[in-house]
């Protein structure tokens, strides 16, 4: 686990100047992967929520936040119960916090200029299966993950003046009529009226959206549909 904090340049991390602390992320994570009790594990959340990965007093949150949530689920995983229960706070704090204009987005093996909450999110989802098994709150944190989904287009066929996209839905899409992002070929552009056609069966990823008046060409294969919203989040 140290080796993996260590490996990381987190002074390379961009983060807004006058908040971001790099040296705090990474003694934060350091400490709390070492932590054996509930007082080193509150010293560390307290770099870590003080201008490391998030700035708890003004509710902001940082790229580093994106970068450092599969360590700290590793803690909440494997740590200490003080460890794990400070991990699983600031991944919560991270999720619901909002970026400082100028860095909101993180690149993932997924996409370029994806939202952090909707990078954290995904990380959250590649690792649900041992996460649940770890109490209410860890379920309660997958549940508010979902909110950030993300939909990878397979095929699309025209339906009349909408398009029907088949791909693959990750997280959960909410019901009605929805502005979403559409990342494709390293730009951004948004798509007004987005609606689950067909939503997952059973253990499927496999969904279905509807893209009301737009032709099936603006959306080729491997384009990526994020929620609108979670691009406009700005501190």
């Amino acid at each position: 686990m140290l080796d993996a904090i260590d490996a990381v340049d987190w002074s390379a991390v961009p983060g807004p100047p006058d908040w971001y602390e790099p040296a705090r992320a990474a003694r934060g994570l350091r400490a709390l992967a070492c932590a054996a009790n509930l007082v080193e594990a509150a010293e560390a959340g307290s770099l870590l929520g003080g201008g490391g990965i998030v700035h708890g007093h003004s509710a902001a949150v940082f790229p580093a936040a994106a970068v450092a949530a599969p360590l700290l689920l590793e803690m909440a995983q494997r740590g200490h119960p003080a460890a794990r229960s400070t991990a699983l706070g600031l991944i919560d704090e991270a999720l619901s916090s909002y970026p400082h204009a100028g860095y909101t987005r993180v690149t993932t093996p997924y996409g370029t200029a994806v939202p952090i909450c909707c990078a954290i999110a995904g990380h959250l989802r590649a690792r649900a299966a041992l996460l649940a098994g770890l109490g209410k709150r860890t379920r309660a944190l997958l549940a508010d993950a979902a909110d950030h989904w993300r939909f990878e287009v397979r095929e699309c066929v025209a339906e009349g003046d909408d398009t029907a996209a088949f791909g693959t839905l990750a997280g959960r899409f909410p019901a009605g009529v929805h502005a979403v992002e559409l990342h494709l070929g390293g730009e951004i552009a948004v798509l007004d009226e987005v609606a689950l056609e067909y939503p997952p069966v059973e253990d499927s990823s496999e969904a279905c959206l509807r893209v009301k008046g737009r032709p099936p060409g603006e959306l080729p294969p491997g384009a990526l549909l994020f929620p609108a919203e979670c691009g406009e989040r700005v501190h």
